[in-house]
């Protein structure tokens, strides 16, 4: 995910000063390394069952012992390399393009995640569409490469449970790259019993659920600049269109689509222009529009999640 500045007259620098050592970065980096670090301990020991480990002293555990935080490393490593797959496909494309762009800026917070994601800034105009295609879902498309093998290792070795043991937990729901992956893999679980999903499975899911979200075509989101760049004038309309499938799935489905439209609407559903809207797009940019498209619906599922 990127934010942009508005898209006036711009002119580089007759001479790029050399950037500042990214230090807000790197500790926000490192922050949100131990924040996902923690909640894939918390994963990690839910998912083996350990005896030795009682719901309360989880935590004193990992205090008088700090390498059990070591037991969280699959999950962190996981989770922290898509985010950081994704933002630095929108980076590297932003250089190739000459676009001046921050480094990622992660996001640490005390989520089930451990972390709120991350987002790059994009410093200068985007020069045409096309510019703009290739930024927005450069992102996408590098998160979801790294999230299908990652769910792949996770399913290498599946673990069921009785269907029973897993009432009132929370409940991922299955995108449809899900059901592919679990069905090329053989994934299929006896009667009765419930896959048991390992943290690092758990990332790739995340995975999938950013590159949903990213992906849809509002505002100054991934999919808005892919929207824009393809629909032009009619970006706003579609933004809005959005918007409006979205409420009865909020309504029916799941609430957490309601606080996604909220968000969205405050960022607003406008897109700012390039600075030369009139250059054509290549037909490689249709290309990706429609791999945008596969991976939004691959990726989507109504429900993310339940109890």
């Amino acid at each position: 995910m990127e934010t942009d500045v508005p898209n006036l007259t711009w002119e580089p620098p007759l001479a790029e000063r050399p950037d500042p050592f990214p230090w807000l970065n790197v500790v926000l980096f490192l922050a949100t390394g131990f924040t996902t670090l923690f909640m894939g301990t918390l994963f990690m020991v839910s998912f083996e069952q350990d005896p030795s480990f009682a719901p309360g002293g989880i935590l004193q555990s990992m205090w008088q012992e700090p390498k059990t935080l070591l037991r969280g490393l699959p999950f962190s490593l996981a989770i922290m390399s898509i985010l950081l797959a994704h933002e630095m496909g929108h980076y590297l494309t932003c250089r190739y393009y000459g676009i001046s762009a921050t480094l990622p800026y992660f996001i640490p917070a005390p989520t089930l995640v451990g972390t709120f994601g991350a987002f790059i800034r994009i410093r200068s105009p985007i020069q045409h569409k096309a510019a703009l295609l290739d930024v927005g879902v450069a992102g996408p498309i590098a998160g979801f490469v790294l999230s299908v093998p990652t769910l792949a290792v996770a399913l290498a070795k599946p673990r069921y449970v009785n269907s029973e043991s897993v009432d009132g937990l929370l409940s991922l729901g299955e995108p449809l790259i899900f059901k592919i992956v679990a069905f090329l893999m053989g994934v299929v679980p006896p009667p009765g019993m419930e896959p048991l999903l390992h943290p690092i499975g758990f990332a790739a899911w995340i995975g999938f659920l950013l590159t949903t979200l990213n992906l849809i075509p509002v505002g100054q989101l991934d999919g808005g600049h892919i929207a824009y760049a393809l629909f032009g004038r009619f970006h706003k309309r579609i933004s809005q269109l959005f918007l409006f499938a979205l409420l009865p799935l909020g309504i029916f489905f799941w609430p957490g689509w309601i606080v996604w439209i909220f968000l969205l609407a405050l960022m607003g559903s406008r897109h700012p222009p390039t600075l030369d809207d009139s250059l054509p797009l290549e037909r490689r940019h249709v290309v990706l529009g429609w791999i945008a498209l596969a991976m939004f619906v691959l990726c989507f599922t109504p429900v993310p999640m339940s109890f």
